[in-house]
């Protein structure tokens, strides 16, 4: 854990003000859920609430069957992070942030498909030199909770109607485990 040396009180209805600045470089919004820790040393710990991390062990064999069947490295992802992954060395991708115009793609909930013009690649993972082929946004509750991604293999590639309908059948499969949970 990592000391911000920012310091601030409780309101009289039991509020504390998160600065702009922790919210802007944790990519906190309004409405975004947090989740609450305490330790026995007397600390309060807030984290962002994933339920797609939550889904754990099930997102990596379904990012394992997408894998197979498209033939191209798939990724699922929350609103941040790569939380499971396949077809791509794990250790060079899991719990990587997702670039931010992918973020903004979840947001928007529009979908990525790219086509093969060198100007609409997208970087899919922030250090990570692999473009996003598609990106299928997973809601669930009307939310938005994450997204199933297909990166390029590292040497080429473009999406295909198999890969847009797998995703999208992924995104609506995930979205419907996540609103019976």
């Amino acid at each position: 854990m990592k000391a911000t040396g920012i310091v601030r009180r409780i309101d009289d209805l039991g509020r504390v003000v998160i600065p702009k600045e922790i919210r802007r470089t944790m990519r906190i919004r309004e409405g975004t859920p947090l989740e609450i820790y305490t330790s026995g040393e007397g600390e309060v710990i807030f984290k962002k609430y994933s339920p797609v991390e939550e889904m754990g062990q099930s997102a990596s064999q379904f990012a394992e069957a997408l894998y197979k069947a498209g033939g191209m490295p798939a990724v699922i992802c929350d609103k941040d992070h790569v939380i499971a992954a396949s077809g791509i060395p794990k250790k060079e991708i899991l719990e990587r942030r997702v670039s931010p115009m992918v973020e903004d793609s979840m947001n928007a909930r529009r979908v990525i498909s790219y086509r093969g013009e060198s100007s609409d690649k997208i970087l899919a993972i922030e250090g990570v030199d692999r473009y996003t082929l598609v990106c299928y946004p997973i809601l669930a509750n009307s939310d938005v909770c994450g997204a199933v991604l297909f990166l390029s293999d590292g040497k080429n590639g473009v999406s295909s109607e198999l890969l847009e309908k797998l995703a999208e059948a992924a995104s609506i499969f995930l979205g419907k485990q996540l609103e019976d949970e």
